[in-house]
């Protein structure tokens, strides 16, 4: 099957790279995870140190059971990405910030349960669901809900250029 067909209807090149990749040829399999008992302070360390944005929590079986991201660590202080510069202004003056998330450890402040995808889907399915729920990556989970990768916006990007090339 030729890369790029001609559309037809809309007089446009329209790529189907991303109907014919599928997510286990792009994800990443040795994920780093955490466990929901673990210290949110340690995570954030995990975080910085490695440059990740999010990790995916799971049980002692390796079973799917939440994500944590640096966004939901920076709620703990009171920085969410809806808080509008006025609202940083208040705060700054002694107000509270809205939804503000607490607890020390990652059960008490990750998403739960987590969106994730199946490794035979495609990388264009992929990427529309990260764009619908506005997130960065989706763990990859088989049919008993064990993680088996991860997926990011930047795994999608390497895939398509590596193919369009």
């Amino acid at each position: 099957m030729n890369m790029k067909q001609n559309d037809i209807t809309s007089g446009h090149l329209r790529s189907t790279i991303g109907l014919e990749i599928l997510v286990q040829d792009v994800m990443t399999r040795n994920v780093i995870t955490v466990l929901k008992y673990e210290d949110v302070m340690h995570v954030a360390g995990i975080l910085s140190e490695k440059n990740i944005s999010g990790l995916p929590v799971v049980d002692k079986q390796n079973k799917l059971i939440g994500i944590i991201t640096q966004a939901d660590i920076l709620s703990m202080v009171g920085v969410r990405k809806e808080h509008t510069f006025k609202d940083l202004l208040k705060h700054m003056f002694g107000e509270p910030l809205p939804e503000r998330k607490s607890g020390d450890i990652v059960a008490d402040i990750m998403a739960s349960p987590a969106i994730t995808i199946k490794p035979y889907a495609n990388i264009a399915e992929a990427a529309q669901m990260m764009d619908e729920r506005k997130i960065r990556r989706l763990p990859v989970v088989d049919d008993k809900n064990t993680l088996v990768g991860i997926i990011s916006r930047a795994d999608i990007l390497k895939a398509v250029l590596r193919n369009l090339k």
